[in-house]
């Protein structure tokens, strides 16, 4: 029998075993990591699902089925320090619920299988999504990867060693998707969306793609006293006329899109001298491709205007980017019918942060998230938080999408 409100007590526990009073500790490749992935196991000895760990350090809890083909739920226990108690983690504990109800009324039709993705965040080393992309066969940054140290200078090949994984046999990891007929994972929106329309649950259309450049725009450093207004190369004029223009862009485009600029360095960056150069970082995000590229089009022509109109010069250099990656349409119905089962009224959003299941979906795999309310819309603080009501409703969800997809995929 599913019992959601056991899903908030063991993650009650997990936050008084891995955190403090900053929040949860639990950051991958580390004692308390692996203390947590330990306490994972126990928690479902005795429901027959085999525990192993891949060649990329996702820890794996098969149930076995009546055909070898299989229903994946996924999350990850790791977090950043500092963390919160749901981010992560609600994924996991859901999915060790519905694994538990269904080990409990038998063999089911497909085999279920939960997995705890290694090092989701990248909070130690910078490298986000370790895992999933080894599983999913993106990851081919391992000779950058042997360059990464933390902060105390441990280099990443000597952390993930600890754990018996090798980078140069990471990618073997992708064996365990062979048999993958959907996969599934429930998080917090880490957003405001939800909160605002009142609604605990949504379901996700995908998630966005993201833009990244670096942009540089160049004038000329001149005495702050002697230089007339209308004789000055101000390249901060440039940056600050684009970072204005981009919250208009982003309003043009709309569905979701967003635009920020993360940063702006000034040189020479001192009180008495007009702005020689200023790098900005910008990241522009959205669901749909086309309109990506429109914003990073639109952006582009804005700044050479602008720069055109200071008389100063304007460089563009891409640091990042990632195709928007869809869900697949019949699970997303699935879903939608499951939340309004359980909370009579859905909504779909896309997901402004990335999540393992875009690798899972890259993959191939057919695969659907289902969002949470977050209260205040924070994440990544020890203020993160979600109504416990909101979470067992989102555990019955979860629940009522597995036995919808077991009966689809099993007939």
């Amino acid at each position: 029998m599913l019992d959601p409100s056991r899903t908030v007590a063991d993650l009650r526990e997990l936050q008084e075993l891995t955190g403090d009073e900053n929040g949860a500790q639990r950051v991958a490749w580390t004692d308390t990591w692996q203390q947590a992935r330990e306490w994972l196991g126990s928690k479902l000895d005795g429901t027959g699902a085999v525990e192993s760990f891949d060649a990329a350090g996702n820890q794996w809890f098969t149930l076995p089925g009546e055909a070898e083909r299989a229903l994946l739920i996924g999350g990850h226990i790791d977090s950043v320090p500092n963390g919160g108690w749901l981010d992560g983690a609600l994924n996991v504990m859901a999915g060790a619920e519905v694994l538990r109800r269904i080990a409990a009324d038998g063999k089911p039709p497909l085999t279920l299988r939960l997995v705890s993705w290694a090092d989701e965040e990248g909070a130690r080393f910078g490298r986000s999504l370790f895992g999933s992309s080894a599983a999913a066969g993106s990851m081919d940054d391992q000779d950058e990867l042997r360059q990464r140290r933390d902060a105390d200078g441990v280099a990443l090949p000597e952390a993930v060693g600890r754990f018996d994984v090798d980078l140069d046999r990471a990618l073997d990891a992708k064996q365990e998707l062979e048999n993958a007929a959907a996969y599934f994972e429930l998080h917090i929106e880490q957003g405001p969306v939800l909160e605002a329309m009142d609604l605990p649950l949504g379901v996700v259309l995908g998630t966005f793609g993201v833009e990244r450049h670096q942009i540089t725009f160049r004038g000329q450093a001149a005495h702050a006293g002697s230089t007339p207004m209308d004789k000055r190369r101000d390249a901060l004029a440039g940056a600050a006329k684009l970072e204005l223009e981009i919250r208009e862009i982003a309003k043009r485009i709309g569905a979701g899109a967003v635009c920020t600029m993360g940063g702006v360095v000034t040189k020479p960056g001192i009180v008495t001298s007009v702005v020689e150069t200023a790098e900005c970082l910008l990241d522009q995000r959205h669901l749909d491709a086309t309109q990506l590229a429109e914003m990073l089009s639109n952006a582009e022509a804005a700044s050479r205007r602008f720069a055109h109109d200071e008389d100063i010069e304007v460089e563009w250099e891409r640091i990042w980017n990632i195709e928007p990656i869809l869900f697949d349409e019949q699970l997303i119905e699935l879903a939608d019918e499951a939340v309004k089962e359980v909370a009579v009224t859905s909504h779909r959003l896309p997901s402004g942060p990335l999540h393992d299941a875009a690798e899972v979906a890259r993959a191939g795999v057919p695969t659907v998230m289902l969002f949470v309310q977050s209260l205040r819309g924070l994440s990544h603080t020890k203020l993160e938080d979600t109504k416990e009501e909101h979470l067992e409703l989102s555990v019955q969800a979860l629940d009522r999408l597995t036995d919808k997809t077991l009966a689809l995929l099993g007939s």
